[in-house]
């Protein structure tokens, strides 16, 4: 296969970026573990270049999680339930704006359901669920489009579902228990909430990661000898985001191209995005 699927936009993804990252991958290794994987983009592209047989995925987000958890295992009811959706939407009758507005609140009174989910997010402003201080989904709707069309959906669903099932285990918990699971052998990739961006009245995340936490985390899998890549924080123009992660750790710091930044573009400014991958000192010391 080598087109990369992908079930929809999602802000934050890097889908666009993983041609890059994975050329910091070892050559071999037994398992690909996303702990913070959103809808999965390092997974997949790894799928689809046969990096590795088998993958762990996993994110707080429930309903992302059982959305790509549909999608991998029932990919032809992923596709009627949404298609049932976004169709009700161009009903006589119906306003398309106000019927987005109606599925978001089912969104966040329901239980989890991966057809609505996958819906909200082809229909929500930048590919972005927002959140609001009483965890309700609370981003606005992309007035210019009308979602991704169902056969489209279907194609990149099947295709996701042919790369992974079988070969995939899905959780939704605290990323640190998914780290006790690693082995040695393993890759670890992590793109947890980025720093400065998990708080306030719109976060793009249910929940925020404390710095000093996530370091003891790095520290654990330093002592068990376990294999890791991290993107953490960045800079666009002369604008730096987050802290960088302490050098007693080991890593090898590297900047990576993440291309203009579509902010400073809105803002008449031209100005490039880059992103930082911390790679584990056992990791790039044995492939230096």
């Amino acid at each position: 296969m080598s087109k990369v699927p992908h079930l929809v936009q999602y802000q934050g993804s890097k889908r666009i970026l993983a041609p890059k990252i994975t050329a910091y991958f070892p050559t071999r290794f037994n398992r690909l573990i996303e702990p913070f994987c959103g809808t999965g983009a390092l997974t997949i592209y790894s799928a689809t270049k046969s990096l590795c047989k088998k993958y762990i995925l996993n994110d707080i987000n429930t309903q992302i999680v059982d959305m790509i958890d549909e999608c991998i295992n029932n990919p032809e009811k992923l596709y009627e339930e949404y298609k049932s959706i976004w169709e009700k939407q161009f009903l006589e009758g119906v306003d398309k704006i106000d019927y987005y507005y109606k599925m978001r609140d089912k969104f966040n009174e329901a239980e989890s359901i991966p057809a609505l989910t996958l819906f909200i997010l082809a229909r929500v402003a930048k590919g972005a669920i927002r959140y609001n201080s009483s965890g309700k989904m609370n981003q606005i709707c992309d007035k210019r489009r009308n979602g991704t069309k169902p056969e489209t959906i279907k194609n990149n669903a099947f295709d996701i579902s042919h790369l992974l099932k079988g070969k995939t285990t899905l959780y939704s918990m605290d990323y640190r228990e998914i780290l006790k699971m690693a082995q040695k052998g393993d890759l670890i990739y992590m793109d947890p909430p980025y720093q400065g961006v998990a708080h306030g009245l719109s976060s793009r995340y249910l929940y925020s990661l404390p710095f000093d936490e996530f370091v003891k985390s790095l520290e654990y899998l330093n002592a068990r000898g376990i294999d890791y890549i991290v993107s953490y924080d960045g800079k666009t123009g002369d604008k730096t985001f987050g802290k960088d992660l302490p050098e007693y750790l080991g890593c090898k710091h590297i900047l990576i191209e993440a291309g203009r930044s579509s902010q400073a573009t809105l803002n008449g400014k031209k100005a490039y995005t880059l992103e930082s991958l911390y790679i584990s000192e056992k990791l790039w010391k044995r492939d230096a």
